[in-house]
């Protein structure tokens, strides 16, 4: 039996070790620290998948969609439970909710019209929604702030939350400062994950109104062959 490692394969993966790793927060100091170090392994099999795609040449739409699937996935859990715990607010993870699906839905739209990918064929036709969504620097940026994000937020679970928190108490001043920090992170990474989004927003409001267009279509058909 074939034991290479394909995209999907890496992509399973990743979501398996992102959901163990937010298992293991909350279970004590050391166990908050592997969790970060779980978090770490989570974003570098992000990087793995997108990376034995190229090099394999085994990117398919499907796999697309598999990929983009594995990161709300892993964005929503981490952003939910530390909601739940209290550590950001609870409109960080309603925001990546609505924003993936929005967009999320209206990429099923693009795939049912034929449009996919990166290619000729893309759903995004315009060079600043490609520099945007698809490009290296992008994805490899917003990929650094989601793994500061979140080890950020780990690393302050497990270093000063709890009575039995590595650093024990701390100073409010300082304790505040990391908050602050805690804070200044996770909204610039939902700001930039709210401009990676806007480029599917804008070129995908076109397959709203064709799928519009097509239902009314086929309802005056439906009428004049009645």
């Amino acid at each position: 039996m074939s034991t290479q490692w394909t995209p999907n394969k890496v992509t399973l993966l990743r979501v398996v070790v992102g959901f163990a790793a937010v298992c293991l927060f909350g279970r004590g100091p050391w166990a908050n620290l592997a969790a970060v170090g779980l978090t770490v392994t989570t974003i570098a099999l992000d990087a793995l998948d997108g990376h034995i795609a190229r090099r394999k040449n085994l990117a398919t739409p499907v796999g697309a969609q598999l990929d983009i699937l594995g990161d709300r996935m892993i964005e929503n859990v981490y952003f939910t439970y530390f909601a739940v715990v209290g550590m950001v607010s609870l409109w960080l993870p309603v925001f990546f909710f609505a924003r993936g699906a929005a967009t999320d839905f209206l990429r099923g739209l693009a795939m049912k019209a034929g449009h996919s990918g990166w290619g000729a064929n893309a759903m995004l036709q315009t060079w600043w929604g490609r520099a945007l969504v698809g490009s290296r620097w992008s994805r490899g940026m917003y990929a650094a702030m989601k793994c500061l994000c979140f080890c950020y937020l780990g690393l302050e679970l497990a270093l000063t939350r709890g009575p039995v928190a590595l650093l024990g108490e701390l100073a409010a001043d300082v304790h505040a400062m990391i908050r602050v920090g805690a804070q200044m992170i996770t909204w610039a990474t939902a700001a930039f994950c709210l401009v990676r989004g806007l480029p599917v927003l804008v070129e995908g409001w076109k397959y709203i109104v064709g799928s519009v267009g097509q239902a009314r279509g086929a309802k005056d058909a439906m009428r004049e062959a009645a």
